[in-house]
């Protein structure tokens, strides 16, 4: 399985693709603005992964000391 994700400011555009997705019998679904949000926060949640333990205490003093 593949896939891919298009971006455009054109409804007109993007539904132009979805029907010729629809025609080549390819699967396709438009995105709301929050699923959009949620992907790419779901994404960089998966990119930012270490699986490593990270200390809270140290981890917020960080932060504080960084402002």
């Amino acid at each position: 399985m593949e896939g891919a994700i298009l971006h455009t400011n054109s409804n007109k555009d993007l539904d132009l693709i979805l029907q010729l997705a629809e025609k080549l019998g390819i699967s396709s679904k438009k995105l709301s603005k929050k699923e959009m949000e949620d992907w790419g926060l779901a994404n960089a949640i998966t990119k930012g992964k270490t699986n490593e333990y990270v200390d809270t205490e140290s981890f917020l003093t960080e932060l504080q000391n960084d402002r």
